[in-house]
């Protein structure tokens, strides 16, 4: 298989970064309005915000999932893999992580391809053979080369900040003694940030969907195996059903970055960013019976 430019994801990702930039604009004048500032201070402020989130967006992820960057020497094989497989996808060789869960998961973390990292977990290593690894591998290898990695962390950045909001807002909104205009514009920003958090999470849900299928394919198209992803994907969905509620709802919030989501309970179920995992690998299984035809 050869590598082939996917244009209808990047049309999507095209649509949503301006979608993204209307949500932003809209969420800096709504929050002017709401706290009677100035709309510089909002600007410089979300500005502020994403910009750390931009170039801190891969420690940020590995730092939410508990991984840390390892060398060569500690974990060769998987190195080489990572490695190997950049070459094949024509990729600068990325930084490598691992988190120590049984959770048998991976994902790409980065704000462009010179400054990306693969992570992946004990529990995927222990779960997974060699084919099927350098499948998942290769998976996210795809996504960094797409691009698409980038899209989904300034998604993030507008979900992030208007959960904070909300999150936060109550509670001080709750000590204020300053008089019930400024409690108004605190329960208005939150009301905003609200939406902005609603609007955010469903772009990055629309685009998401899409972006594990093409990574599917471009991971097929960089290792030539297909059925191994298939085969990964199939293992890795059998052991999340074991994953603990409490690791579920500490980690659901990344499930946009990972291979496979983690779907277990209420949580799961809302945070549900990819499509259904035997609709991913029916789409692989055609794809082998495309390339044994030829």
């Amino acid at each position: 298989m050869q590598w082939k430019t996917d244009w209808g994801l990047r049309t999507r990702m095209g649509v949503t970064m301006f979608l993204l930039f209307a949500v932003y604009l809209g969420f800096a004048a709504g929050l002017t309005v709401a706290l009677g500032t100035r709309w510089w201070v909002i600007a410089i402020g979300l500005g502020a915000f994403m910009a750390a989130q931009y170039y801190f967006s891969d420690k940020l992820a590995l730092y939410g999932m508990g991984a840390r960057t390892v060398d060569r020497d500690e974990y060769p094989e998987l190195h080489a893999t990572v490695q190997r497989l950049s070459q094949q996808a024509d990729l600068p060789m990325p930084n490598v992580a691992v988190a120590d869960t049984n959770t048998p998961n991976a994902f790409a973390t980065g704000r462009n391809r010179k400054n990306a990292t693969v992570a992946v977990t004990t529990g995927l290593m222990k779960t997974l053979d060699a084919d099927e690894l350098e499948g998942v591998i290769a998976h996210e290898l795809a996504h960094i080369k797409n691009r698409d990695v980038l899209v989904i962390t300034v998604a993030s950045f507008l979900s992030s900040l208007a959960f904070l909001i909300v999150r936060w807002g109550a509670f001080f909104g709750g000590g204020h003694r300053g008089g019930n205009r400024n409690g108004g514009g605190i329960i208005v920003a939150i009301g905003v940030s609200l939406v902005v958090w609603i609007v955010s999470f469903l772009l990055i849900r629309l685009l998401s969907r899409y972006r594990e299928y093409a990574a599917d394919r471009g991971g097929a198209a960089i290792t030539g195996k297909p059925s191994a992803l298939a085969s990964a994907l199939t293992k890795i969905s059998g052991r999340m059903d074991e994953v603990p509620t409490e690791d579920a709802r500490e980690q659901a919030e990344m499930n946009a970055f990972f291979i496979i989501p983690i779907t277990k309970g209420f949580v799961g179920s809302l945070f549900r960013t990819h499509p259904k995992t035997e609709n991913r690998i029916e789409r692989l299984r055609d794809l082998e019976r495309q390339m044994e035809s030829r």
